[in-house]
């Protein structure tokens, strides 16, 4: 930059920011907008090209979701891990607590996750709470994000499954197909506009119940008889946090179930505003998808 900014120890903040100038004399360093453009998509496209082949896709970037990202992309950074969102923001219900409420509630020993994340909280015996939702989920989503093997893909929905059969007529998942969130909303009203795909070793879903991509691979593989779909049970916080962390699994080859998503594959009671069976299914979830990868990536390898 010619000219130096300057910085104003006069202002009020100053102390609390070493971001502040002379405004009067402020301009910032010069660009082009092409150059803008270019350092975007420049770097978009290089993702798009490195995650096509994925070690493990999580769709959906929920808090199980984001809990399973975060242990994967810390317990094995040799591995590249894609997040597919269907929204812009990540987080699905985790902005909020119960009703449009801030404060969010788990039950322990959940509280053990908050404190990997360093959030503090206040303690009230088997339940812990912390200040908002939006400070948690927000905290997680930038741990997870900030890992060198971890990337998300937002506003990027994921419109059906890629599947293997073998000569014995078993069918596992070996990948997802995805599209624009937004071009994914008009098929019905504009002309063909194909997907695109990630071939990955497991899968990992995580996309709630409610909303529509709510529990899109189950429903998917149950629309074509390759997994039974239930329904989500009545809401019993105490039976449906327990049974949601526990089933945690691989429901079928190659995709692991995770979260709300899990009610809608094993008829789970629905838990509320309680985040604990959240946060602990996304560990399981990542478990669950290690002890399995080395099978589905053997068995990868062999079907070319």
């Amino acid at each position: 930059m010619k000219q130096r900014n300057v910085f104003n120890a006069d202002s009020p903040v100053s102390k609390a920011v070493s971001a502040v100038y002379d405004w009067d004399t402020f301009k910032f360093a010069p660009i082009r907008e092409s150059t803008v453009s270019r350092a975007m998509t420049r770097r978009y496209f290089a993702d798009l090209d490195k995650y096509a082949e994925s070690d493990i896709v999580i769709v959906g970037a929920g808090s199980a979701g984001l809990s399973a990202a975060y242990v994967l992309g810390k317990a094995r950074p040799d591995l590249k891990i894609a997040i597919i969102e269907a929204n812009v923001a990540v987080g699905g219900g985790c902005f909020l607590g119960g009703q449009l409420f801030s404060a969010m509630v788990l039950r322990k020993p959940a509280d053990s996750f908050i404190r990997e994340l360093g959030l503090e909280y206040e303690d009230e015996g088997d339940y812990i709470v912390v200040k908002h939702a939006a400070l948690f989920i927000t905290t997680l989503c930038s741990k997870a994000l900030a890992l060198p093997n971890v990337k998300l893909f937002n506003a990027t929905c994921v419109e059906d499954l890629i599947t293997r059969t073998t000569d014995s007529g078993e069918t596992r998942i070996a990948g997802v197909v995805t599209n624009w969130t937004l071009v994914s909303m008009h098929h019905d009203d504009q002309s063909c506009m194909d997907p695109n795909t990630i071939n990955s070793k497991v899968i990992i879903s995580c996309t709630g119940h409610d909303g529509p991509m709510g529990a899109f691979c189950v429903k998917r593989l149950a629309e074509l008889g390759l997994l039974k779909r239930n329904h989500m049970g009545c809401l019993d916080m105490n039976r449906a946090e327990d049974s949601i962390v526990k089933n945690t699994r691989e429901v079928f080859p190659g995709l692991v179930c995770a979260g709300m998503e899990l009610s809608e594959c094993d008829s789970h009671n629905r838990m509320g505003p309680t985040f604990g069976a959240m946060v602990l299914s996304g560990v399981k979830a990542a478990e669950e998808a290690l002890k399995v990868y080395e099978l589905r990536k053997k068995q990868d390898i062999e079907s070319y």
